[in-house]
């Protein structure tokens, strides 16, 4: 159904979206975590259709790795378009102590700047907005990790060099709910808007306003606030929050939120992280009123068959952890050759969905969550092994001898073969796990899931090599039907 309530723009691991417009060009950034190169970049020229056209952090200079934990990295930011240039703050959760960052770019494409650090803005989800004077105003969520939260700051920032121009002060606080977050100021008609996120970017999300006279405040919440929220409904997209407005080029707004899509039996399992949606905005006594149902948007096209051809990577594949180039060669007459010490990841952007890769020697083929989850396909010299991590324990679930020479290893995502509770005990989906055309396991999905592991990424195909280098002659990813 081509309902922009319940399909994303941007379907899979694409969360915290932030938006702006350069004429009549759109450009939507979202957070990456601990996967490298960072920060997503896609390109519109009707907010329904996006193209991706890199990523924004792509040289460790610019995102340090520090350990390369699970939902560490790159954390939610900003993307502007001011004065012919575009910027993008964000935080390294990584390299958390060295305060926000901020690269430039004349072409969002690239090549982004090398970043200016704001060591005196310490925690996450800043943005940055400029008045009509030219003054520059950073305005973020202070914390820390250890000793919890300190509320939404403010400061006039130099952007060149990142300094504060005069202490940082308290502005809204929101509307009162828990996990105050992800600050966004806007200038319209006269009056400056902030936008947070509340309620945490679980079911509880929401998206909440203020307005006031400068971009200092004072402000004055919202009468209707939260202005955005799924929270105790049956709606099918959940988790709704972290908006980021637009103003159209035909004169009217509109915005990108994020959306969790969970499945199966309660309390309900997201299994591909948070996803980008889009909402129309009205305004109501100069206040924004969300419309998510005035898109009409159908599923995009997410299929593909990647068989290496060329001297660098498509821009879908990325690395936790490390970078590709530490373990990964393209010869360049197609396939890639793998050697142990990272994985190569791609994003699962369907509920339903099959994926095969075809190798030759000791590799593996999964669908991960992070380090502790996961369900995979081993190639060993005479058999190949299914089996699962969950939470840290190693399950063996099936194996079958293969010949020597490429095989075809399968994995799919496919309806529960168990009815819900109370009359069974489905997950979100099972998995099949495949060798040719031997099925060796089915295993329940939801350990794969936001529910059970935590975290803030989603499911992710991913090629590794495991006792010596393996050739990847092709991967092919189709989507399937609910």
């Amino acid at each position: 159904m081509p309902d922009g309530a319940i399909n994303p723009i941007v379907a899979g691991f694409y969360p915290d979206p932030t938006i702006c417009r350069a004429g009549d060009d759109y450009y939507l950034a979202q957070s990456s975590f601990e996967y490298f190169p960072g920060v997503p970049i896609w390109h519109s020229r009707d907010l329904l259709t996006w193209t991706q056209i890199g990523h924004i952090l792509t040289r460790r200079s610019q995102f340090a790795a520090g350990d390369g934990r699970d939902s560490a990295g790159i954390y939610a930011g900003t993307l502007r378009h001011h004065d012919g240039r575009f910027f993008y703050v964000t935080t390294n959760v990584s390299d958390y102590d060295g305060g926000q960052l901020i690269v430039t770019a004349d072409d969002p494409a690239g090549p982004w700047s090398e970043p200016v650090r704001v060591p005196e803005a310490i925690g996450i989800d800043p943005d940055l907005a400029w008045d009509a004077d030219g003054v520059c105003y950073l305005t973020w969520k202070a914390m820390s990790f250890t000793d919890g939260e300190v509320g939404i700051l403010q400061a006039r920032l130099d952007p060149a060099s990142g300094r504060f121009l005069g202490p940082a002060y308290p502005v809204w606080q929101g509307s009162g709910l828990g996990a105050v977050e992800a600050p966004h100021l806007y200038a319209v008609n006269g009056r400056w808007y902030l936008t947070l996120a509340e309620g945490g970017t679980e079911r509880g999300h929401a998206v909440t306003v203020a307005r006031g006279p400068h971009p200092w405040g004072p402000f004055e919440g919202c009468p209707a606030n939260p202005i955005l929220s799924h929270r105790s409904t049956i709606h099918p997209t959940q988790n709704t929050g972290h908006a980021d407005l637009v103003r159209t080029s035909g004169g009217g707004w509109a915005a990108v939120y994020l959306g969790a899509r969970p499945r199966g039996s309660t309390p309900g399992f997201h299994v591909l992280g948070r996803e980008t949606f889009l909402a129309g905005i009205d305004w109501a006594e100069d206040w924004p009123v969300f419309d998510v149902g005035r898109f009409t948007i159908a599923p995009a096209d997410t299929a593909f068959t990647d068989d290496f051809t060329g001297t660098s990577l498509h821009p879908r594949w990325v690395v936790p952890g490390t970078e590709a180039e530490t373990f990964a060669t393209l010869p360049g007459s197609g396939g890639a050759d793998l050697t142990p010490g990272g994985r190569l990841c791609a994003r699962i952007r369907d509920l339903r969905w099959t994926a095969e890769a075809v190798i030759d020697g000791p590799g593996r083929f999964e669908v991960r969550l992070d380090d502790r989850h996961t369900y995979h396909l081993t190639r060993y010299d005479d058999r190949v092994e299914a089996a699962a991590r969950i939470g840290g324990a190693d399950i063996v679930l099936g194996a079958a001898p293969v010949a020597a020479g490429p095989v075809v290893l399968r994995l799919a995502a496919v309806t529960p073969g168990s009815p819900a509770v109370p009359l069974g005990d489905a997950g979100p989906d099972d998995i099949v796990l495949s060798a040719g055309d031997r099925d060796l396991a089915r295993f329940d999905g939801r350990y794969l899931s936001t529910e059970v592991a935590s975290g803030f990424t989603g499911r992710m195909l991913a090629l590794s090599a495991t006792t010596g280098p393996v050739h990847v002659r092709s991967v092919t990813y189709r989507p399937g039907k609910e």
